[in-house]
This record gives C-alpha cells, sequence and structure tokens, in this order.
C-alpha cells in the first residue's frame, strides 16, 4: 500500500497532465496507452527514460494503481534509483513509496524471502558470492575425485550460470547440455551443487529467478496472487533480458496482460551475459494485438552521424525496424580514417585530441571506444610520451590488470633474483598448490639469513623443511626461474615473456576457464609481447613500465576517456574516436568463430551502440598493418565501414586504392559472412634464435647457479652459526629433539628421536635446554 497517494495532487480529467508537456508525440503515445501489452521501440538517445518514468507517474497519478501494484524492473540499482527519484520528483513528496521497483534480482530475492519454504529453504536462506560459489563447487569437485586442473571449478560455475540464465535445473538439461562439463556429467554436478546449497540454506544469485520461476510454475496459488497483485508491468532494457527473466515475466503478465517494455533490438551486445535478443523480437507473438510505438526523434546526436549509424545497423536482418532521426541541423560527417599502422593510430588520435584542447574542448567530452581492452596499450603509451591526461573507465589501466601484473612480476624476478615483491605475487601463480604455510616458512628462513626469498626457497627446497610434494614443486618452479635467466641472455624480450607464460602454465590455466573474461585476459597477455617486442633488453622494456605506472595525473584535472564500447553503452561524448575497426578486431573474429552469423549479427549492433555514443563527431579508424606475435600482418577494414551510406561520411587515407576498392573487394562477395575465415589473422609464432640451443640444455644444476648469481647480486655468504654443531642437542618446531650428526655451511643432519635422520637449515633450530 501506499499511504501517502491521497496527498498527491490528482488532475481533473478534463484537465491536461502536465507530465506530458515535455513528451514528444509518440512518448506521449506510450505514457496514454495504460491498457494492454505495449512495446516501446526506443532508439539511441531518444529519451525512453523520460517516457517510461512519465508512464509510470501517470498510472498512478490516474489512480489507475497504487504503487504497491505496480511492477516495475530495471537492469541496475542506479537504474532503480534515479527512476524512484524522478518519479518523486514528479509526483511530490509523496510519491517514495515503490515497494516493486527495483532489478530482477533484488525483486525475486524479496519475493522468495516469503516463499522459501516451497523450494526446499528457508526465509533466512544466504545469498553466497562468487568466491563462495567456486570454493563449495571446487569441494563437490574433489569429493568426486574430478580432476579440477582439467575441470576447474571457475568454468562448472559458468555452466552452472548458463543453465540457470535458460531456466533450466538439473534435470531439464539435455545430453548436449549436459556435455558441457566433465565428458556429459554437467548434469550430476549441477544436481551436487543444488543439493549442496539447499543443506546450508543458501543460493546463489541465478537461483533467485529460478527458484521463483519454479515457485510461479508449481504453484499455481502463487501465481495467481501475483497476476492479481501487479496491475501494471513496467521492464526496462528489455532487449538484454534472458530466458529466465522472460519466462518470469511472461507469467507474471498472462493474467491482465498490462505489460509495457521499453528497448531496443538494436543496442542488445550482452548475449556473452545471457541476454537473448530474440525476447523483444517475438514481443508481439507472446502478446497478441501488442502496440509497437517507436522512439525514433534522436536528441543526441547530429543527422549525418545518425543516418551513418542507421545505414550500418540496416543491414542486420534480426531487427523491427526504425530509422532515427533529429530536428538539429549542420554538423560534420563521420571521418574514416586509414593509417598505416597502429602506432600511427595512435598518434593520429593523440594530434587530435591536443588540438580539440587547444581550441578549448575539454578533454572530458573526448573519448576513445575499443572493441577489446588489449587495444587500450597502444594508446596509454602514447599518452604518457606526450603527456595528455587520459583515465580508463570500465576497467583497469593496461599495466594494472592483474594477468599483466602477473606476466611483469615473472619478468622482474628473472631480471632480479632479490624481487620479494615479485617472487611472492608469482610463486603460486597458477596454482601450484604451495600455500600460506610455505610462504611463511621462506620468509622466517629469509630473515633469519638475510637472503631474498629466490634464495631461501632453493636452501629449502633441499631440507627436509617441507611436504615432499611441495619441496619438488618449489625446487621445479625455481629450475624454472633458473632457465629462463639463461633463456633472457640468448633471446628477444618478448619471445621470452611468450615461453615464460607457457611453461609456467600460465596461459594454459586461462585456457582452461573458456570464458570470455580469461580470452580477453590471453588478449592481453599477446599484446603485452607486442608491446616488448619494442625494447632490445628486457631491462629497458621494465624501466618503460615503471615509468608508466609512476604517471599520476591529477585527479581534478580533466581527462580523456578511454573504454570499451560494451562499457560506453548509455553514455555520450562530444568527440568520438572509433579504434581498430579491421576485420578480425572489429567485428571479433574470436566472437564469430563462436557464434557464427548471429555474432556477426551482435557485432553490427555493436558498431551501431559505438557510433550513437558521439553527439557532435565521430571518427572511425582502422590500420593497413598490425603486428601480431612478432610478424606485421596486413588488415582489411572492417566490413562495417563499407557499410556506411556513402553520402554521410568522409573518406581520408594515404593508402594505395582508397576505400572505393575495399568497397569493390566486398561487393565482390555475395554472402558477407564467407569473408570471415578469410580475415582470420596470420598467427604464426616464431622463437628467438637462442631457442633451439636454450631447449636441449641439461638444467639439472640451476637451483646451484641460481643460488651462486644471487648471492653474488646481494653480496652476502652462508656463515653457519657455531652453537648448533655436531654433538648439540636441538630443537625443531616440526620435528622436535633431536642431536646434529654433521654440518655443512647451513644445513645440518640432525637425528631426530621421533622424525629420524632430517636435513634442516641451521636457522629453524635452536639448542635445547
Amino acid at each position: 500500500m501506499f499511504p501517502s497517494c491521497s496527498h498527491v495532487q490528482h488532475p481533473n480529467e478534463s484537465a491536461p497532465d502536465p507530465l506530458l508537456d515535455r513528451l514528444n508525440t509518440p512518448q506521449r503515445e506510450a505514457v496514454l496507452a495504460t491498457e494492454g501489452p505495449v512495446l516501446m521501440l526506443a532508439g539511441a538517445g531518444t529519451g525512453k527514460t523520460a517516457a517510461l518514468t512519465a508512464r509510470l507517474a501517470h498510472i498512478i497519478r490516474s489512480r489507475l494503481a497504487w504503487p504497491s501494484e505496480i511492477l516495475c524492473v530495471t537492469f541496475t540499482n542506479k537504474a532503480a534509483r534515479e527512476m524512484k527519484e524522478r518519479v518523486a520528483g514528479l509526483l511530490g513528496p509523496g510519491a517514495e513509496g515503490l515497494p516493486w521497483l527495483g532489478t530482477f534480482h533484488s525483486i525475486a530475492a524479496k519475493l522468495l524471502r516469503r516463499h522459501a519454504e516451497l523450494i526446499g529453504l528457508q526465509s533466512n536462506y544466504t545469498i553466497i558470492d562468487t568466491d563462495d560459489q567456486l570454493r563449495l563447487l571446487k569441494q563437490i569437485i574433489q569429493a568426486e575425485g574430478l580432476d579440477d586442473k582439467r575441470w576447474p571449478a571457475k568454468l562448472l560455475a559458468q555452466c552452472i550460470d548458463r543453465w540457470k540464465n535458460k531456466g533450466l535445473n538439473s534435470a531439464d538439461l539435455s545430453a548436449a547440455e549436459s556435455d558441457g562439463y566433465a565428458d556429459g556429467q554437467g548434469q550430476k554436478f549441477y544436481a551436487l551443487y543444488q543439493a549442496r546449497l539447499k543443506a546450508i540454506n543458501a543460493c546463489d544469485f541465478g537461483d533467485l529467478l529460478l527458484h521463483m520461476l519454479n515457485i510461479l510454475r508449481n504453484h499455481r496459488d502463487v501465481l495467481e496472487l501475483y497476476q492479481q497483485r501487479f496491475k501494471y508491468i513496467l521492464v526496462d532494457e528489455y532487449q538484454d533480458t534472458n530466458q529466465v527473466q522472460y519466462l518470469w515475466l511472461r507469467l507474471l503478465a498472462q493474467l491482465r496482460k498490462n505489460i509495457c517494455v521499453v528497448g531496443d533490438d538494436d543496442q542488445s551486445i550482452y548475449s556473452w551475459r545471457g541476454a537473448e535478443v530474440a525476447n523483444i523480437l517475438k514481443f508481439e507473438k507472446d502478446f497478441p494485438g501488442a502496440r509497437v510505438i517507436k522512439l525514433e526523434q534522436n536528441y543526441r546526436s547530429t543527422p549525418d552521424i545518425l543516418a551513418a549509424a542507421s545505414g550500418l545497423i540496416d543491414a542486420n536482418s534480426q531487427r523491427l525496424g526504425k530509422v532515427l532521426w533529429t530536428t538539429r541541423s549542420g554538423g560534420d560527417k563521420v571521418r574514416v580514417i586509414g593509417v598505416w599502422d597502429g602506432p600511427e593510430e595512435a598518434r593520429r588520435v593523440g594530434e587530435e585530441a591536443e588540438r580539440l584542447e587547444r581550441e578549448g574542448a575539454s578533454l572530458a567530452t573526448v573519448a576513445i571506444l575499443v572493441r577489446a581492452q588489449f587495444q587500450t596499450r597502444e594508446f596509454e603509451d602514447r599518452f604518457i610520451a606526450i603527456g595528455l591526461p587520459y583515465k580508463i573507465v570500465g576497467g583497469f589501466r593496461f599495466y594494472e590488470r592483474a594477468e599483466i601484473r602477473d606476466s611483469l612480476a615473472y619478468l622482474r624476478l628473472i631480471t632480479q633474483p632479490s624481487d620479494d615483491l615479485a617472487f611472492e605475487r608469482i610463486y603460486n601463480s597458477p596454482k601450484r598448490g604451495l600455500g600460506d604455510k610455505t610462504l611463511e616458512k621462506l620468509h622466517r628462513h629469509a630473515r633469519a639469513r638475510g637472503v631474498p626469498l629466490s634464495l631461501a626457497a632453493v636452501e629449502i627446497a633441499d631440507t627436509d623443511e617441507l611436504p615432499a610434494r611441495a619441496r619438488g614443486t618449489l625446487l621445479a618452479f625455481m629450475r624454472n626461474v633458473a632457465r629462463w635467466r639463461d633463456l633472457a641472455k640468448q633471446t628477444t624480450p618478448a619471445e621470452l615473456a611468450r615461453t615464460v607464460l607457457d611453461e609456467s602454465g600460465y596461459t594454459a590455466a586461462l585456457q582452461a576457464e573458456k570464458s570470455a573474461e580469461s580470452a580477453g585476459r590471453l588478449e592481453n597477455l599477446a599484446e603485452l609481447a607486442r608491446a616488448m617486442e619494442e625494447y632490445e633488453t628486457l631491462g629497458d622494456f621494465l624501466e618503460h613500465v615503471s615509468l608508466v605506472m609512476d604517471n599520476e595525473a591529477n585527479d581534478s584535472a580533466e581527462k580523456l576517456t578511454i573504454m570499451t564500447i560494451h562499457a560506453a553503452k548509455g553514455l555520450e561524448f562530444d568527440h568520438l574516436y572509433l579504434v581498430g575497426w579491421e576485420e578480425g578486431v572489429f567485428p571479433s573474429q574470436r566472437a564469430m568463430d563462436e557464434g557464427g552469423l548471429a555474432s556477426l549479427e551482435e557485432e553490427r549492433r555493436l558498431a551501431y551502440v559505438a557510433i550513437t555514443r558521439a553527439r557532435r563527431n565521430a571518427t572511425i579508424l582502422h590500420a593497413a598493418n598490425r603486428r601480431i606475435y612478432g610478424q606485421w600482418t596486413s588488415s582489411i577494414p572492417s566490413r562495417f565501414i563499407t557499410e556506411l551510406p556513402e553520402a554521410h561520411i568522409e573518406q581520408e587515407t594515404t593508402l594505395s586504392g582508397g576505400s572505393s576498392l575495399w568497397r569493390a573487394q566486398w561487393s565482390e562477395q555475395s554472402d558477407p559472412f564467407a569473408h570471415i575465415a578469410a580475415a582470420q589473422p596470420s598467427r604464426t609464432m616464431t622463437r628467438g634464435p637462442g631457442w633451439q640451443r636454450a631447449a636441449g640444455r641439461d638444467y639439472d644444476t640451476a637451483p646451484k647457479r641460481l643460488a651462486e648469481a644471487t648471492r653474488s647480486a646481494a653480496s652476502f655468504a652462508a656463515k653457519p652459526r657455531s652453537d648448533v654443531g655436531p654433538g648439540v642437542r636441538v630443537f625443531h618446531e616440526k620435528f622436535g629433539y633431536g642431536v646434529v650428526t654433521s654440518q655443512e655451511g647451513n644445513k645440518l643432519e640432525i637425528d631426530f628421536e621421533t622424525a629420524g635422520p632430517k636435513r634442516v637449515i641451521d636457522s629453524f633450530v635452536k639448542p635445547a635446554d
């Protein structure tokens, strides 16, 4: 109930509603069409939030429903807060209460608290986070005797999340779905996981909607309760709904059918998160007689920008169709610029940003949109060099990303054996079974001896201080470090990095995750190696990184924005640079390999979203050459460039043939999808000149040579203690009491009373009282 509703000012039926005064004709139509299903097809920048908010306020002002009888679903908490604030602004101080306005998950959690017992939970159930989920799954995998390195918990979590997004319980999985994990055991592990969650009275985020869907399906009284309660249903960003959200909404709306969904099929770009563009495309089929109201008047961009975007997206076959227009006049055409290579692309954008700043534009109104995060590195290096302030939105700066920091730690340890911070970061990354207890022993020995952790590791690995498995793992790791240090003298920094990442298992660990996130991290590692190709020595590169990381611009200063296109959705900028528009980069070759024609259409929607972020100027850049794995590879412009209406673009290139040649090449293909395979860049990896020589060496003496090199670098020597020599009775925390039988440097042979003969380091014992 909404107790303050009587204090809200209600208009007379004959009086005009001031809520409608600021709306255009289609927006007003969408607000007033209160009865029956409505699809508000809202293009980019067409004021869909204003229309949706006005509709919500109008329903309340017109006394069509109490606020407690309206279900309004958003995708983010931020959007929910903004809508509440807007409604309060429209209706006055008596309009704070909207109990059923929130995100899908928040509303589902609220409903589930009331009906948890129907699916075997108590109302005080716990919602576990991702870390708890992974820990629980790992316990189940290990308990079943499955190899958790080949079938990691993270992969199982991704499978379960995908199944729940589709509204599938474990019993619903087909053989093909179940085959996604552990050679057909997906269904078994999904069921074990759900049983374990129920036993501890918990659920994960995917369960919130799936459990409620199961309750609505299996308990008709509950379904009828909420079908009667919710007189009106409003849904924002409907193109981003997944299958379970779609099924949940459709059940709730079947009785009254007063559902209004707002979305844009041309901006559906989140399939990798489970979103299904088909949900908005089949709305009219799901709700026969639905009114489709198109919001096409754009309040953001210039006519040429809108025409270019509309012409591009028109190439998609799976869309409802609309054409954006504006009352604004003037503005520049969309520029398409061809450059020779990636570094020139970064130089060109940097020069233009500096020009805009000189002309009085704020850097805060300038943005660079990339298809993948690895593309930011070239621009960051360039902007650091010229002193141009920038910020990364929706992610870390390139050298701050976890996988890059891990890689740099390997390289730092190879260069400087005394770098304890680097050692700590990577001695168990990727997972090697070396835990905190082992690290604690290394620290204790390093402090007692005054040596770096790398030498402490070599010395302890030659004793019985650690369990046999940890000892062998630590020794193998240190042998690798020594071998890589030798290899660094014989090969290029880039080849060294690739070798280290491969042989350490770091690359394999990311590949095993088999997710969009891990694929992006692998791309970042490839870009790191690419960056290293410009440096003759590893030391030169690490010094460059240190200078880049030390660049801390004033947080209050205006900065140019660098971000991915996905992160830019919902934002807008005066001056926009869309970079890397080449086949294989954009559209993404990886996405098309995985999803075929459907992914190509989503990539085109992503291009549409990118262009429509621009208010005044949009510039598209593509490079004729990219360096990949040490080899220069020729690139052809993105097919999306050839799909832009020529009347609305201005082309600039110094490359032979110009864009007319590229368009001719594309026009020869009757099937545009046929070019996907041909556009695959060459990714042949070559080893450095010293690779064959290094690969054939015997590295059994690596620990000894590492110790010698470390001693020389740190100027220390192993000095034996004089108070624990042969014949002295000593005490060891792990092995107890014993007598020293021999001594070699700081190594002691001790005959322990209970543990027998052991070889230990003198810093771990003390004379017995």
